[in-house]
């Protein structure tokens, strides 16, 4: 039930930060919306998972809740992954490239700086 619940929310929120980000761009040339809501769940996953590795502050239903449900509905790799299918299908491959690279270097980055920022605060 929790990880439906939070599935729920996480997939309302990225329904509404995608279509935000993708309306402020406004550009077909590279899907804005999914990276911004893939970079920023790997912000707070990777700032969350800080917390819960180094502070124990999540209990194991908190967890499911947070993790498997909010942030599994929030972040949209599978739609990634059909967005650049979908580049190299119409011949976009330059944009598919640069998708590809933009979601794995930014996502990466962003894990990284949620870990160091949530360290560097709670040091």
């Amino acid at each position: 039930m929790l990880v439906g619940a939070g599935g729920f929310i996480g997939s309302i929120l990225r329904y509404l930060a995608s279509g935000y980000v993708q309306q402020w761009t406004q550009t077909a040339s590279l899907p804005y919306g999914t990276l911004a809501v893939n970079v920023l769940g790997c912000l707070v996953i990777g700032f969350l998972s800080q917390l819960a590795e180094t502070r124990g502050v999540f209990t194991p239903e908190t967890r499911a809740l947070v993790f498997v449900g909010v942030l599994g509905g929030f972040t949209t790799f599978s739609t990634f992954s059909n967005e650049t299918l979908n580049l190299l299908r119409d011949n976009q491959l330059f944009s598919a490239l640069m998708n590809l690279s933009a979601h794995i270097l930014l996502g990466l980055g962003a894990v990284w700086l949620g870990r160091a920022l949530a360290f560097w605060i709670w040091r």
